[in-house]
C-alpha cells in the first residue's frame, strides 16, 4: 500500500481529517485538489502535500483517487478529471450508491467514515468506523488494505445498508444537534447559558454507551406524565412548529415504549404492561 499514489479530491471537513490520517498511516498521499484555491492551500500547507485548484493539473497517473466532495458535485468533478484507467476511484459518501461510477471505470468503491467532522476538532481516526464496498475483488483487496491501515474498525457494508446507516446517523447526530440548538435558544431567551445543559448532554451520551437507548430513556414522555407534558405544551403554545415537534417526539417515545413492553409481554406472559 505504501507505494500506491493517492490523490485526495476535496478539501472540506472530511478531507481535513482524512489527509492527516493517510499520512499518519504511512500512505503515499501525493496531491490535494479543491475547486477553491484557498481551501486547497489551507489543507496543503497543513499537511505539506502538493495542492491545486485546477482540474487539469490533477495528476493523471496515480493509483487511488478519493473523492471528499458533496454528493451533488461528485460526478461532475469526476468527469472533469483525467485519470489512469486502472486507478481505484473511491467516494466517501454515506448515501451515494457504489454504482455511481459503474458506467465510467472498472475499479471503484466506497470509503465511508461514520463520524461527524469539523476542521477545528481533533479526532483519532483509528477509532472512526470505516464502511467499505468495492466493485470487484482486486478493488476490494486494495481498499480493505488501505482502510485497515487507517482505522481499527472496518466493516464491509452494501449500498442499501449504508444508506440506512447514514439515515440513522442523521437522526442520532444531525437532528440531535439541532435539538441542542433549539434548547440553547430557549435558554438564551431567558438570559440563561447553554453551558447549564452540558453536564446533562454529557451524561446522556455517556449513558447510551453503556445502555440501550430504550433503557437510557427518561423524562415525562417516558413516565407518561401528562401533567408535565401539558405544562410544556402550554409554554410552547405561541410557537406552533416547536409545539408540533415536541408533541411528535413525545408521542414517538410513548409509542416506542408500548411496543417494547408489548414485545416483552409476548416473550414472557408473566409480565404486566406498565409505563413508568
Amino acid at each position: 500500500m505504501t507505494t500506491k499514489r493517492i490523490v485526495l479530491i476535496g478539501a472540506g471537513n472530511v478531507a481535513h481529517h482524512l489527509a492527516p490520517a493517510l499520512l499518519n498511516a504511512g500512505l503515499n498521499l501525493c496531491q490535494i485538489y479543491s475547486r477553491s484555491i484557498e481551501s486547497a492551500r489551507e489543507l496543503g500547507r497543513k499537511t505539506g502535500i502538493s495542492y491545486t485548484a485546477d482540474l487539469f493539473a490533477v495528476y493523471p497517473d496515480c493509483d487511488i483517487y478519493i473523492f471528499c466532495v458533496s454528493d451533488d458535485s461528485l460526478l461532475s468533478v469526476f468527469k472533469g478529471l483525467r485519470v489512469n484507467k486502472n486507478a481505484l476511484i473511491l467516494h466517501t459518501s454515506g448515501s451515494v450508491p457504489l454504482s455511481v461510477f459503474e458506467a465510467y471505470v472498472e475499479n471503484y468503491g466506497v470509503l465511508y467514515p461514520l463520524q461527524t467532522f469539523s476542521k477545528k476538532r481533533v479526532l483519532n481516526f483509528r477509532e472512526v468506523p470505516l464502511c467499505i464496498e468495492a466493485s470487484n475483488e482486486n478493488s476490494r483487496t486494495l481498499l480493505l488494505a488501505m482502510a485497515e491501515q487507517l482505522s481499527g474498525q472496518v466493516r464491509e457494508i452494501s449500498s442499501d445498508k449504508r444508506g440506512k446507516l447514514h439515515l440513522a446517523a442523521v437522526f442520532a447526530n444531525n437532528f440531535t444537534n439541532h435539538l441542542y440548538g433549539i434548547a440553547g435558544k430557549m435558554l438564551e431567551e431567558e438570559g440563561l447559558d447553554f453551558s447549564l445543559l452540558r453536564p446533562l448532554i454529557f451524561e446522556t451520551a455517556h449513558k447510551v454507551m453503556l445502555l440501550s437507548p430504550e433503557e437510557a430513556q427518561t423524562g415525562p414522555a417516558r413516565r407518561n406524565d401528562e401533567s408535565i407534558l401539558g405544562k410544556h405544551k402550554g409554554l410552547l403554545k405561541n410557537d406552533k412548529k416547536l409545539l408540533t415537534l415536541y408533541s411528535l417526539l413525545s408521542d414517538s417515545i410513548k409509542e416506542s415504549l408500548v411496543k417494547n413492553e408489548t414485545k416483552s409481554v409476548a416473550e414472557d406472559p408473566q409480565m404486566t404492561l406498565t409505563l413508568w
